[in-house]
């Protein structure tokens, strides 16, 4: 579940301006991840490279690491989805702030040419895992991993419990008697998630 607010812009009202007040906002709902929706207009190129470079310096002042950045769909209708984190996690309340701060920024170097959505959120409650930076941050958190075995595939969940010389992770699979450990070359992962732990509902 994700937390949304959404507000529409006409014409060529610039993203800066939609923030007058709440009584713009349609929506809001709450949920481990947060999400702010913007609706903006801007004309002018469009290049990722470009805007994550415009994004990064302002970013990294407030505090937040750029996840993801994407640009999607098509025929007049374009998102510009912006996902950020930070070691405490990502609320409604940060991505409302970033949204404000990356609008100012798009109004002022105008990097699209249509009307697009500005979409920024959390990476969610069973976001990617990546790197082993992500690994090494989640250690205790509930995974979900999908890997090779020989000619074949399988998938592991469990608590991520250890990363071993760099070359291998560690997965604790059932509780108390039932316990055994699962220990997952790195090489070998083809995708890993964290996954909802369901004991901590």
């Amino acid at each position: 579940m994700r937390a949304r607010c959404s507000s529409s812009g006409a014409g060529s009202t610039r993203a800066s301006g939609l923030y007058s007040g709440t009584s713009e906002y349609d929506a809001c709902t709450a949920g481990p991840s947060a999400l702010f929706l913007l609706r903006v207009s801007a004309p002018t190129t469009t290049q990722l490279t470009r805007i994550r470079e415009l994004f990064q310096p302002t970013l990294n002042f407030l505090g937040y690491e750029l996840y993801d950045l994407a640009l999607t769909g098509s025929g007049g209708h374009t998102t510009l989805r912006v996902q950020i984190d930070r070691p405490q996690g990502v609320t409604l309340d940060d991505c409302e702030r970033v949204s404000k701060s990356l609008s100012a920024l798009l109004d002022q170097a105008d990097p699209l040419p249509t009307r697009y959505d500005l979409e920024v959120s959390s990476p969610g409650a069973e976001r990617p895992l990546r790197n082993l930076d992500e690994y090494r941050r989640f250690i205790g958190r509930r995974a979900n991993v999908r890997y090779r075995l020989g000619e074949s595939e399988q998938v592991a969940e469990g608590r991520l419990i250890a990363v071993v010389s760099e070359e291998m992770i560690e997965l604790q699979l059932g509780e108390g008697k039932h316990k055994k450990i699962a220990a997952i070359p790195l090489a070998d992962i083809l995708s890993a998630r964290l996954a909802v732990d369901l004991s901590r509902h």
